[in-house]
């Protein structure tokens, strides 16, 4: 799985909202497989990724009608937890970022998203 950086927050505070019927069926196959699945590789990219597939924003392969934003949103994770474009494993990640993660800093990355006021990315990353 190919995943942009901002996208490992998003999978933790899903919680089966999106965009259109398609998104959400595409998250949904994807994020059970995040959550579920014990060492499942992702390749850190910074472009669209395997959950944009289905967006709605999507305008082609590394475009996004909202990249003013999201653009953003990846290199403030990028900088906040020294992620590169290469192969992890997506459990190490999470538990780093959460292990990692400040109020603070997810207000600082999410807080003007559009989803962040009615998702569980709070309580799923920070546990409150």
């Amino acid at each position: 799985m190919v995943m942009r950086p901002h996208h490992l927050l998003c999978t933790q505070g899903y919680s089966g909202k999106g965009y259109s019927p398609e998104f959400v069926r595409n998250m949904d196959h994807w994020v059970e497989r995040l959550r579920n699945r014990e060492g499942f590789r992702v390749r850190i990219t910074f472009s669209t990724d395997s959950l944009c597939s289905s967006c709605p924003h999507k305008q082609g392969e590394g475009l996004c009608d909202d990249d003013d934003k999201v653009l953003v949103y990846d290199r403030k994770i990028t900088e906040y937890f020294h992620l590169e474009e290469k192969e992890y494993v997506y459990q190490d990640l999470i538990r780093q970022i959460d292990a990692q993660m400040t109020p603070e800093m997810l207000q600082d990355i999410c807080g003007n998203c559009s989803w962040y006021p009615v998702s569980a990315c709070r309580k799923n990353i920070l546990g409150k």
